[in-house]
């Protein structure tokens, strides 16, 4: 649990949030590169609530309704420092769908392959390009995280795209 607990303590320590805030954010922005998937957010809350790490408080901005802000506690920011020091060193090998495709590689064949390697390739670049100019555009603003991530997503992306050049050369 150690993504979906250094995600939330993450985005609190941001600043403190209500639910609708933190799955707005994990969808709209950290879904497409953190690989964390959550159904609910509200019960790793309520576990990270019942660990002393987060607090609730119940707001009432203006007319509006209730809404429950979740809010990181003192031991929370020191857990989430720590979590965020070793997730540094936590390496989880990356999944790509190409590896169990590369696995029954010899099942395919060579001219069959190298059209879908191909295809493949097309649109890794595809993917490059549009990450490039989301690069340029998050570059611009403060702070810089999601260039860091998007250049980092390139760089998986044109590994990829190297790797295929060389395959289809061989098959």
């Amino acid at each position: 649990m150690i993504e979906k607990e250094l995600l939330l303590l993450g985005l609190l320590k941001e600043s403190p949030k209500h639910g609708y805030d933190i799955k707005r954010k994990i969808k709209e922005i950290l879904s497409l590169f953190a690989g964390v998937d959550l159904k609910s957010i509200y019960y790793p809350l309520q576990i990270l609530e019942r660990d002393g790490l987060v607090i609730k408080r119940i707001t009432k901005p203006g007319n509006r309704p209730e809404r429950i802000v979740y809010e990181l506690t003192s031991k929370g920011e020191s857990y989430f420092d720590d979590l965020l020091n070793r997730s540094f060193l936590n390496f989880k090998r990356p999944q790509f769908s190409l590896d169990l495709s590369l696995y029954f590689l010899h099942f395919m064949k060579p001219a069959v392959a190298k059209r879908r390697m191909r295809a493949r390739l097309s649109i890794l670049n595809r993917v490059s390009k549009g990450l490039e100019q989301m690069i340029k555009e998050q570059s611009k603003k403060k702070p810089s995280s999601l260039a860091r991530i998007l250049e980092h997503n390139r760089c998986q992306v044109q590994a990829e795209s190297d790797f295929l050049i060389d395959l289809i050369k061989s098959v």
